[in-house]
């Protein structure tokens, strides 16, 4: 059975660049380019026309920038998938391409091979990354767990970090309150409080929950 070509629309406000791109898919028959646009405005219009089933699209286009008629192309034609080309390697276009809905991120110094590779991958329905890039995303979520835990802790204290860090490395009221200069008393007023703050049941769920989520490593952040 012959495999449906993946129609393609391209869109770069650069004549050379297109020519350069649909020359390229030319010399494979299972790629078809059916349209090109110059700008944003004129990708939307042409993508609700044909229904391309990749939209092969420059990030920095004059008057609507490329990630703004993605999240449009892909809002109203959600089978229709989108690869952003861009010249640099730019952390904030590449994470505002993928929330506007982008399948595909690649710079455009990438090979022909790798460039037909990306687009019978995102033709597929799978996503992919320029690999220069895939730091970039790993550090994001990097720092995206970080903050998450940083706000489960952020009802507490100071002290009260300092006495959950403390639970969690087993020791004794009396021995948090030797350690760090306090009364016993004023040890369980904390250990009550951050209990109450956390939603937890007791010494052994506090316990748990700060080796869970790295109290160490924000204790060390203070």
């Amino acid at each position: 059975m012959t495999q449906n070509p993946i129609r393609i629309l391209i869109a770069d406000d650069h004549e050379v660049v297109r020519m350069g791109i649909k020359s390229l898919l030319h010399q494979h028959s299972h790629l078809r380019v059916i349209a090109e646009a110059s700008n944003g405005e004129e990708a939307i219009e042409l993508a609700m026309l044909h229904k391309p089933d990749v939209v092969v699209m420059d990030v920095r286009m004059p008057g609507m920038m490329g990630v703004e008629a993605c999240a449009r192309i892909v809002q109203q034609l959600p089978q229709t998938r989108v690869v952003m080309l861009t010249s640099y390697a730019e952390d904030d276009l590449l994470f505002s391409a993928i929330r506007a809905g982008a399948s595909g991120y690649v710079l455009k110094r990438i090979g022909s091979d790798d460039l037909i590779r990306t687009i019978e991958a995102v033709g597929r329905g799978e996503s992919t990354i320029d690999p220069s890039m895939t730091e970039a995303i790993f550090r994001e979520i990097r720092q995206t767990e970080k903050n998450k835990e940083a706000a489960l802790f952020s009802e507490l204290s100071s002290q009260e970090i300092r006495v959950l860090a403390l639970i969690a490395d087993g020791l004794t009221n009396r021995e948090i309150a030797g350690r760090l200069f306090l009364g016993e008393g004023t040890v369980r007023n904390y250990v009550s409080n951050l209990l109450s703050k956390l939603n937890l049941s007791n010494r052994a769920e506090a316990a748990a929950f700060a080796v869970q989520h790295h109290i160490k490593d924000h204790l060390a952040a203070e």
